[in-house]
């Protein structure tokens, strides 16, 4: 099978790829045969999670033309439940530290499920799914961790209803000028003096629901809106106005995953996404004008992915069968840290309360990839009235702890605001 566009772009964009999910429950530890049998149960007789990466001898190229045919995917068999099981050695937040930048190479798929004792995040234990981006995007994850469950469908699909609408060259035109602005990198002293790091946080329910009726005069934010936001704020805060930061004019953009699926396929895996890359208000004074201006910026999102999904994507595909280095050229431009200085994914637990063995679902909690030198990515995941923030970092030791911490004080600031803002 060759590889999507998708999963090309991230095989070669020379980063880690290494994203995950975990489902936190409560109640006592299940023994690591028990769910050894959950796994080979709803999880063998799907074909992505026995594909391997089929490279050529000696290892793929990045830098010379990438051939379509000398990376592909095959099914050498069923995977075996026991090697891709284990029980974690530690906490949770120190497996995503440990995982986000150690690639899952090998003759397996590249995948593992961690069976994760004393998680720490109020509950007894957590089943953790750890992946490479290019087998596996967000939504397959949660997809996946959804179908162990005692009740793994879904009561309700969150994808679109139909497909996205039909859109001309000249918006694909529009399009193409925005994904190729200049953008800015988060300031660093040099790409060699990063190193990766992982902060998670618990936000409040009552926070959220504070947070959601800003603006106080407007129609209320969505978590996507107030992540954007928050994010933006978080920036400032940390760095001061973008315009400061190399003394240059150019915004610091967010790369946005649009999920493309339908109800058609909504539990297809795989890579079934875009990416949008938004301008953040970093230079905007006051919290709330900030989040206007992400709600007025992300309002035309899914649009923006419908040239993606109608337009970009099959040409991309199309040009792909004559000049496969069509991929390498798309990737190099990603490849850059200014391209988009932040990721910033919002994520909901598919379908109501669930239960693992009996045990409550207690929270999740994401790992989102660990980008170029000079950025950061942040996943918010909600499980019904959980909320948790993953930010990983590619800067200093512990700048993912303080930014982390600064989203969380953008989420007070609205939460705090009881009349209009201007």
């Amino acid at each position: 099978m060759r590889l999507s566009c998708a999963d090309e772009m991230l095989l070669l964009n020379g980063c880690p790829g290494v994203i995950g999910l975990a489902a936190v429950f409560s109640g006592a530890q299940p023994d690591v045969d028990q769910v050894r049998a959950r796994v080979a149960e709803r999880w063998t007789g799907l074909e992505r999670m026995n594909c391997v990466l089929d490279r050529p001898s000696g290892g793929g190229t990045r830098r010379g033309p990438f051939r379509r045919r000398r990376v592909r995917w095959v099914v050498p068999g069923p995977f075996d439940p026991a090697a891709h099981v284990t029980v974690a050695r530690s906490k949770l937040d120190d497996l995503w530290t440990r995982s986000v930048d150690r690639p899952l190479t090998g003759a397996v798929p590249p995948w593992r499920l961690f069976v994760v004792p004393d998680t720490a995040h109020g509950g007894g234990f957590a089943l953790a799914l750890v992946a490479q981006h290019v087998l596996l995007d967000g939504r397959s994850l949660a997809t996946l961790m959804r179908a162990l469950t005692d009740s793994p469908v879904a009561a309700r699909e969150s994808a679109r209803s139909v497909p996205l609408a039909r859109t001309g060259l000249r918006a694909a035109g529009r399009e193409l000028r925005a994904m190729a602005a200049v953008g800015q990198a988060l300031p660093m002293r040099s790409p060699q003096e990063t190193y990766p790091s992982v902060a998670v946080s618990e936000l409040p329910a009552h926070l959220i629901r504070s947070a959601r009726r800003q603006p106080a005069d407007g129609r209320g934010a969505t978590l996507n809106e107030l992540l954007v936001g928050a994010v933006a704020g978080a920036l400032r805060a940390r760095y001061g106005p973008v315009r400061g930061w190399r003394q240059r004019e150019e915004p610091a953009y967010t790369a946005v995953p649009c999920d493309l699926r339908t109800r058609a396929n909504p539990r297809e895996l795989g890579n079934t996404l875009t990416v949008v890359r938004v301008p953040l208000p970093v230079d905007v004074d006051g919290s709330v004008a900030r989040l206007r201006a992400c709600q007025a910026a992300l309002a035309r999102v899914p649009e923006r992915a419908a040239v993606h999904a109608g337009v970009l994507f099959p040409a991309a595909e199309a040009v792909r069968r004559t000049g496969p280095w069509v991929t390498g050229l798309l990737t190099d431009r990603g490849r850059r840290s200014c391209f988009a200085a932040t990721a910033t994914t919002a994520m909901k637990w598919p379908g109501g309360p669930s239960t693992f063995e009996g045990r409550r679902l207690v929270r999740t909690v994401g790992l989102p990839p660990l980008q170029h030198p000079g950025t950061v990515s942040f996943a918010l995941a909600q499980a019904g009235d959980a909320f948790t923030l993953t930010a990983v970092c590619n800067l200093r030791p512990d700048d993912a702890r303080q930014l982390a911490d600064a989203v969380v004080t953008e989420f007070e600031t609205w939460a705090r605001m009881a009349t209009p803002s201007a």
